[in-house]
Formats: structure tokens, sequence, C-alpha cells
């Protein structure tokens, strides 16, 4: 088989079992999220896509009662498993965690990865209202870095608290137009003032939508926190050695630069969010983006088959 040339990696799909539990009602965008067939591949090969890393769609198996949770995030992985084994050169997967148990979560993890195949897990944001830099969840991470394989950090929605003070006559915004990025970007920067990467200097994690501002705001960040928090690296330290972004939704030549400059193009990876964002519009995208052709390959395949160990 020949390498993939173009690899995304935040594409997303609702297991039966899920989507039963959680009682999610039909619609245009839920249908293409039942779908793991004829469909799904022909909005990839229109668009030219190779590979899709799929995971379980937000909220996944996380705002449930820890016993429920182990059940369907074992449940989803087994499903997407098949769904990998039917069609093992366009899908690989991103293990679902069940966070209310974090015990659990890593074994989760573990067998996701050395049973099943997958190449890491994806979380998608609080839990219950918490962050995963609280010392419960260390356990995940810790097996993250035992082995080898990265967390993606996904949006969650922002906690009602917060919705309703910041947003309580602006509700359009609390999604993804800025609750969103306001939601992992202020995740991101906690897994680091947390210590969390002092205890395990090798973990990945990777960010969606060109890191949720953080390129650009990473240097006032930085520049005024270590007036008041000491820490053995200097903050933008820790985020460009740590942390993979990802183009998803963000389909934006400046943004691109931006993380580009800050990161370093080996930093950067392709994805699209579907089915919420067109597979054709990224890809349509970056080809014309003002990029090298070798930066162009590294960000459609070449760093998520590095990252992710893809044969």
């Amino acid at each position: 088989m020949a390498a993939p040339k173009i690899i995304a990696i935040e594409e997303h799909f609702t297991s039966p079992e899920l989507r039963k539990h959680l009682t999610l009602k039909d619609g245009p965008i839920q249908a293409k999220l039942d779908d793991f067939g004829a469909v799904r591949i022909k909005d990839m090969d229109d668009a030219g896509i190779d590979l899709q890393i799929v995971s379980e769609n937000n909220p996944a198996a996380q705002n449930l009662d820890p016993e429920t949770a182990v059940k369907m995030a074992r449940l989803s992985n087994d499903y997407l498993h098949e769904k990998v084994r039917a069609h093992p050169t366009r899908f690989a997967g991103f293990a679902t965690l069940p966070l209310p148990d974090p015990k659990a979560a890593a074994d989760e993890l573990e067998r996701a990865v050395t049973k099943l195949g997958f190449v890491g897990a994806m979380i998608m944001g609080t839990t219950h209202g918490h962050f995963l830099d609280e010392k419960p969840y260390r356990p995940i991470f810790e097996r993250a870095a035992k082995l080898d394989v990265p967390v993606y950090v996904h949006p969650s929605p922002i906690m009602k608290t917060v919705a309703d003070a910041y947003f309580k006559d602006h509700p359009a915004l609390t999604g993804s137009p800025l609750g969103f990025g306001l939601e992992t970007l202020t995740h991101s920067f906690r897994l680091i003032t947390s210590g969390l990467f002092d205890e395990y200097p090798t973990l990945k994690i990777v960010v969606g939508h060109l890191g949720e501002a953080a390129p650009y705001v990473l240097w006032r960040t930085e520049e005024n926190i270590q007036k008041v928090l000491k820490m053995p690296k200097a903050f933008g330290d820790y985020y460009r050695q740590h942390f993979y972004l990802t183009t998803s939704g963000a389909f934006s030549d400046t943004a691109l630069a931006c993380a580009t400059a800050e990161m370093g193009i080996e930093r950067i990876m392709f994805s699209v969010d579907w089915p919420y964002i067109s597979n054709s519009d990224g890809t349509k995208w970056l080809k014309k983006a003002p990029i090298s052709e070798s930066d162009r390959a590294a960000i459609f395949a070449g760093n998520a088959t590095k990252l992710l160990k893809l044969k």
C-alpha cells in the first residue's frame, strides 16, 4: 500500500450504543456520524483524503456515571475497532476513555493501544466540571507517556457558570464561535502550570483549531506568568515541546502562518473536524495555502505519520 498523502486526524463518529444511551436526535449531521461506509468514504474520496483518524463524538463517554462510562467506552472502542478492521487502509482510531473512572480510563487506553491497535486517545475537555490537570487524572497521562501515544484534547461546552457570566445575553458565542476555544485554551495552559510535563517529560498533547489562539498569545502569557509563577522551564518551551496543533475547522492562511512560526512546521497536522466542516473545504484550502510543497506534504501526512507511528 502506498503511503497516505492526506491524513485527517480530528474526524468523528457516533457508536450505536452511545447513540442509544444518550438518546441523540436524528438529523443530517447525526446521519454522517452514524455512517462508516459509503457516505463517509465517498466524502473522503471527493476531497482526496486517504486516511481518517476517527474518534467518538463529543461528549463521548465522559459525563456519565463511572460504571456506565467504563461500559460505554469499551463498547465504543470495540465498535471502532471493527470498522477499522473492515477498512484498514482508510481508518485508524483514537480511543474513547471513561474519564469518570481515571484508573479504568488508563487501563482502557492501554487495551485500545496494545490490543486494538489504536494510535492514541481523544478526551473531550472537562468531565463533570473537572479539568484534566487535576490530580485524579494523572494515571491517564502516565499511561499515555508509557505507551508513547498522544492525547488529543478536544473542546467541550463551557461550564454553565461560565456561560452565564460571560455569555448570558450573547448565547451565539457559547459554542464554537468562542466558548469552545476558551475552554480548550484554558485546559492547555492549565496542563502546563500544573506541572504535568515535569512529571511526564515525554508526554504529547494534540490540540485542534490551530491551538485555539495559543500561538498568538504565547509570548504575552510567558512574559507575564514568569512574574507570578516559577517553573523549571519557560512557559512557551513547555508548549512548543509538548503540543502539536491541527488545522481542524481553522482554514486560515494567517493563522497557519502564526502557528507555524511559533511551533515549527513539524508540529502542525491536517484535520477537518468532519462532519461539522467540509472535507473538500479543508483540502482545497491547504492545497492553495502559501507554503512550500515540502511543508504542505508534512502537514497533510508526514507529521501525523511520524507522531502516530503509522505504517
